[in-house]
Order: structure tokens, then sequence, then C-alpha cells
């Protein structure tokens, strides 16, 4: 309340004060000044003669302060000419009072004001959130192409789940280069070769494509990672990047359900006069794995003998066969019975090692 005689002040504190008011008083334009920046109201009731500095002009420095926030001024006059009035509405007054004013008339023009000044600040604490959730928006956004990004990127050579919970652990340091015992498998067509030679390109790809069809969902169903692709060739290991207790086994497990479902392939391959079969290799063993390729370019891969072991196995397999190490064949109880080839030397190895033939027992 700002009014440069004691009495009015006297009344208009003991009449708010009355319904609970926290009132600040002020005796001048300049004392309002001050006492508005220190007090922070949430209503001015401001008279317009005043010494010093009138109404008017402290209407207009409290409107044209951007450090404040907005506050309602009701202005006080006891003149009835409404020149006053039309002048420090014009300044920026919000509702004006004349003098000696009726208690029932100031009780409503305050709790009026108030309302405003509770329903603008609520629109501008709405507007400062929205400038908050936009100037982040932008971020999010970003923060999301790229975690959408990591998981596409990961997809290529690991079963979905198992990219998603890299992913939502953010920590893809486990794909930097480390050591860790593995099951690789390695399997390819046996015969293809030989049917590209003489196939047109577009049946090539077609017999390709089924064979994809089936043979990766099939992959992802056992939480392979794929470290190698080409053409017909597939080289999946287990145990690596996310840990699991039976690497051999689910090995043994996604071959023999691969032979199953090319065995459904080949016998359209056969009614088109293409004899076309499968083969796989199993080893388990110590690897060297992380990300290997060039910049735009890059493979999660395993390096070592074991994967070696494993793609000469496959070579060595006939049409239907899995050929396996010592070690995979020791787990391959209740999944598939096993049968001793002897020993073989592989391409690459300085002796022959013990090899096991796998046969399916049950159906998986």
């Amino acid at each position: 309340m700002v009014d440069d005689t004691p009495e009015n002040l006297e009344i208009v504190t003991l009449r708010l004060g009355h319904h609970g008011y926290q009132i600040e008083t002020a005796v001048d334009g300049e004392d309002a000044l001050r006492k508005t920046t220190a007090f922070d109201p949430d209503l001015i009731l401001l008279d317009i003669m005043m010494p010093k500095l009138d109404g008017i002009a402290v209407t207009k420095r409290l409107k044209a302060d951007t450090s404040l926030p907005f506050i309602p001024i009701i202005l006080l006059t006891a003149k009835a000419d409404l020149k006053d009035v039309i002048a420090g509405l014009d300044a920026g007054g919000d509702d004006y009072l004349t003098k000696p004013f009726d208690h029932g008339a100031l009780m409503a023009r305050v709790r009026s004001m108030l309302r405003i000044k509770e329903l603008h600040d609520e629109v501008q604490k709405k507007t400062e959130e929205l400038a908050v959730w936009n100037t982040t928006l932008e971020e999010r956004v970003a923060a999301q192409v790229g975690e959408i990004e990591r998981v596409s990127r990961l997809k290529r050579f690991l079963a979905p789940q198992l990219a998603e919970i890299i992913v939502s652990s953010r920590d893809e340091g486990i794909l930097q280069s480390h050591r860790r015992d593995i099951a690789v498998l390695f399997c390819d067509l046996r015969g293809f070769t030989a049917f590209a030679e003489t196939a047109e390109p577009e049946e090539v790809m077609g017999l390709l494509r089924d064979y994809h069809d089936v043979l990766g969902p099939l992959v992802h169903r056992y939480e392979g990672t794929l470290g190698h692709f080409q053409g017909d060739g597939f080289m999946v290991f287990f145990n690596d990047p996310v840990p699991c207790d039976d690497p051999a086994q689910r090995a043994i497990q996604l071959a023999l359900s691969m032979h199953q479902a090319v065995a459904g392939l080949a016998g359209d391959w056969r009614r088109r006069g293409r004899e076309i079969g499968f083969g796989a290799g199993i080893a388990q063993g110590f690897a060297t794995l992380g990300q290997v390729g060039f910049e735009g370019c890059v493979v999660y891969s395993a390096i070592g003998t074991v994967a070696n072991v494993a793609a000469r196995l496959s070579a060595e397999a006939k049409n239907g066969q899995t050929l396996v190490t010592a070690r995979v064949a020791a787990v391959a109880t209740n999944i598939a019975q096993t049968q001793s080839m002897g020993e073989i030397p592989l391409k690459g190895l300085s002796r022959p090692i013990e090899v096991f033939n796998l046969i399916r027992s049950q159906p998986a």
C-alpha cells in the first residue's frame, strides 16, 4: 500500500490485515520503488497524487523494470476527474478505486487482482517449463538417436535381446579387445561353389536368401554372436560379449537345429536338380575378441586357434556332419550322440587332433 497520508495507510492495513493479508507500506513514490524490490509483493495499491514521484511515474517505472515479475497495480485517486485514472491505466495500471472507497469494493478488487496474479504466475511457470523442455529436447532426441544407432550397430553381430542388454547397461567397454574362453561354430553349404558356377546370379541370390532366412533366427534364438558372415558361411561364437554358462551346449544345439532347418530347404533344392548339403564344425578354447575393421566398417570377431580349428572342422565335415573337438564332445550328453572319427590332420595345425561327429539323439 503506497500513500502519503498515514490515515489511509492505517485504514487499508487494518482492513486487509483482518482478512489475513500481509501488508507492507510506503509513504511516497521513491519509497514504493525501494519496497517493491525488497518485498516482492503480489499486489500494489498505489495512490496517484503523491509528492516527489507520483503514482503514474511509479507505475511506468515498475512496468518497465524487466527484473520484476508481473505485479498488478490498483490505482487510488481522490479525484472525480478520470484524466488521472486514464493516464494511470495507460501507464500500465490494472485497475482503479476512487477514494474514499467502499470496504466491499476494496476487497473485491484485491481478490480479483490476486486471482489474475495467480493465473499469470501459473502460466509463466508453465512457459518456463516449456522453454526448459524445448532447450533439452534436442539433447534428448540426440541421445535417443544415438541409442538407436548403438542398438542397430550391436544387432549386426548380436542377438537383439543381447544388444538391448548392452545398450541399457550403457557399458560398451565389454566390446574392447579382451581374452575369453568361447565356443566357436563354423558352418557352410556343401556343393554351393559348384552350384554358383552354373546357376544364374538371381537363382544364387534366391537360394542364399532362403538359407539366411532360416539360419539367422536360429542364431538369435540361441543368443549367439555373429562373428563372420559371407555368402553361405557363418561363424558364430558363444560366451562373449555376454557370458553364458553353457557355450558348447548352445553351439551344439544351434548346429543340430541348423541341420534340421537346412534339410527342410534341401528337399526343394533337390526337386530343382540342386544337390546342396550342409556341414558344421565346433571347437572351444581361448580367443582374443574385440572390434576389428576400419572407420565406417567395424565388426566384432574372435581371433585365435579355436576359431581356426572350428573353421577347419567345418571344411572337413561332409553333408549332414557336425565335427567337434573332444572337449565339445564331452558336453554333448543328453543333446547328441558322438561318433569318434579318430585323429584327423587339419590344415594349419602342427599335429592331428581327435575329432567327433555329432548325431542327434533327441529332438531339440
